[in-house]
């Protein structure tokens, strides 16, 4: 007689039912997206939403609680200063000095390095090595070098024959100077974004203009900008964005919140952190903030409704 010994069987794990599995599957991705959406709305959507509550109201820095309803008496304050138009004026004016130029030396440098070179992976790596420098420490060694008396850029100027140019005084002078800055830190960053498009592009295009007799100056005019254009529109979106929000420079070239004795190179960031900071008018800087962010949004509209004219014209063709 054999005896067996009785079989067990641990629990059977018990599946959730369809209907808990079809909701789990369409709420999961919400679920996973819940952190980034829960930290945007504390750290990004609520203090953009109170600071236009802030702007229609009189509140001061050392009374925050104490709030007097102005309705948009500050934005109407704000088109009477003849400050916030010299700071909107010298807002577009650094901008186009300095991203100009920075874009289109950004985008030779990209197309120097798109061929191949000797140390190549070295010169990408110094590309950004302003970009990595310090804004403070930038900015502050761009003040020596303009400096009146004894800067470097003024004694190159004299051995040419021209006469010491007062950097930190003059208004178009100094937003040179400012948008040097500008320049210097941001083209080696641009320009690997349009290495990075440019190897994006088919090579076989290439060895078709090639084989056509094109010469390299038609294939950059004809392969390598059309096969950029979507590239080139981010870095002028961002550019403008990020010149709209110029501070560190301007603030650090004198130390001045002022931007200079007469205003001659503040910007809108500089005359926000003057009116909230400087005069302690926390609806005026809440306004100001806002209307930074009207421009800004103004500048990429526009930008998006050149390009779809232009993409719609083109697929006309």
């Amino acid at each position: 007689m054999t005896l067996t010994a009785p079989t067990t069987t641990g629990p059977r794990a018990v599946s959730p039912p369809p209907a808990l599995r079809r909701a789990w599957r369409k709420a999961s991705p919400y679920a996973y997206l819940a952190p980034f959406f829960t930290l945007f709305a504390a750290f990004g959507l609520f203090p953009l939403l109170y600071t236009a509550f802030v702007s229609l109201y009189r509140v001061e820095l050392q009374t925050p609680g104490e709030m007097e309803w102005r309705g948009l008496g500050n934005y109407t304050a704000l088109l009477g200063d003849s400050y916030f138009w010299t700071a909107l004026r010298n807002t577009f004016t650094i901008g186009v000095l300095s991203t100009v130029p920075q874009l289109v030396m950004a985008l030779g440098l990209a197309h120097l390095l798109n061929y191949r070179l000797r140390g190549r992976t070295f010169f990408r790596t110094a590309m950004l090595l302003p970009y990595a420098t310090s804004v403070a420490a930038a900015t502050l060694v761009f003040a020596q070098l303009f400096g009146r008396d004894f800067g470097l850029v003024n004694v190159v100027l004299g051995l040419v024959g021209i006469d010491p140019v007062d950097w930190q005084t003059g208004t178009v002078a100094s937003q040179v100077a400012v948008s040097t800055i500008v320049i210097w830190r941001w083209t080696g960053y641009n320009a690997l974004i349009y290495l990075a498009g440019m190897q994006s592009i088919p090579r076989e295009l290439y060895e078709a203009a090639e084989m056509d007799g094109a010469s390299r100056w038609r294939q950059f005019w004809h392969v390598t900008l059309p096969g950029l254009r979507p590239t080139i529109v981010f870095t002028v979106v961002v550019s403008t964005i990020g010149a709209t929000q110029l501070f560190g420079e301007p603030l650090l070239f004198e130390g001045s919140v002022s931007g200079g004795i007469s205003h001659q190179y503040q910007t809108l960031g500089l005359y926000l952190y003057e009116q909230g900071w400087g005069f302690f008018h926390l609806g005026r800087a809440a306004a100001i903030a806002w209307v930074m962010f009207l421009l800004i949004l103004l500048v990429v509209g526009a930008n998006a409704l050149i390009v779809r004219r232009r993409s719609r014209k083109e697929a006309g063709r």
